[in-house]
């Protein structure tokens, strides 16, 4: 069974930092990406980050809110991924989540997408 637990969060005063980890256990075909999302209260889910790789280039995004401030990271010998938050601001509060997608197969072209359950992050101000 495929899964990814995320760690790291917890309490920060505005203007600190964090590191989110999340490693994939489990069996699972060639990961393609993978990705933190994070869900305010309210709020729709939003991305923050996602790194794709297909061997041989890295492709990296970032939301718009996050940029110059965060960095994603990620051991492809591993399956994990890694979520540096720096100058966090009480708006980066939320529930950060993490998703690993795999590439498509012939049973399944749209490959597997697997989640975390996710971890807390508050910013006080």
């Amino acid at each position: 069974q495929v899964q990814l637990v995320e760690s790291g969060g917890g309490l920060v005063q505005a203007g600190g930092s964090l590191r989110l980890s999340c490693p994939v256990s489990g069996s699972v075909f060639k990961v393609k990406s993978m990705a933190w999302y994070r869900e305010a209260h309210g709020q729709q889910r939003e991305l923050v980050g996602i790194h794709s790789s297909d061997g041989f280039t890295n492709h990296i995004e970032y939301g718009r809110s996050v940029k110059g401030r965060f960095t994603i990271s990620r051991d492809t010998t591993k399956d994990a991924v890694y979520l540096q938050m720096n100058s966090l601001h009480a708006e980066d509060t939320g529930v950060y989540s993490c998703n690993a997608w795999t590439v498509a197969t012939m049973d399944r072209p749209a490959g597997y997408s697997y989640w975390g359950q996710g971890t807390q992050v508050t910013v006080s101000s």
